[in-house]
């Protein structure tokens, strides 16, 4: 007997969990970044996705947008249980069996993730004394043919 872990995850506590780490000082507008937001109904295929409407920029939003879940027709539960099977260290073989995905969904899916993660991520900067453990120093002219090359060398014949 299987289990469809995908149907056990509750839809509205996945958008509750995206609002709170999305925005945890309060909705703001990702076009503008202005706190004068309202609510404006509530996604028709999602219904736990809810929508708003800066009163800055008059733009409207929804809890996804300008995210790595937007524009993606998998729902939000199951981007969750594939971050979380990620987490666990699983293959995207593994994912696309326990999410009853396809290869092809489940990589598309864990690269979309990654880069997400990526994205976001602070570029690092070295100050100060830096040390580096093995060094490597290449010798020779590997990767420059021209530098090896053969001379054109005339043979004579000797009488």
């Amino acid at each position: 007997m299987t289990i469809a872990i995908h149907r056990l995850i509750d839809d509205a506590k996945c958008f509750e969990m995206v609002r709170e780490l999305r925005w945890p000082d309060g909705v703001c507008c990702p076009h503008c970044e202005s706190h004068h937001v309202i609510k404006n109904g509530h996604d028709t295929t999602e219904l736990c996705r809810q929508r708003y409407r800066c009163g800055d920029c008059d733009r409207c939003f929804d809890d996804l947008t300008h995210t790595v879940f937007a524009g993606h027709h998998q729902p939000l539960r199951m981007w969750m249980l594939c971050s979380y099977l990620m987490g666990l260290n699983l293959s995207n073989q593994q994912i696309a069996a326990e999410l009853n995905l396809s290869a092809t969904q489940a990589q598309q899916m864990t690269m979309q993730l990654r880069q997400g993660i990526a994205d976001r991520q602070q570029p690092i900067s070295l100050e100060g004394e830096v040390e580096c453990d093995e060094v490597y120093v290449v010798a020779g002219h590997k990767g420059h043919p021209e530098a090896v090359k053969k001379r054109d060398v005339k043979v004579g014949v000797g009488v």
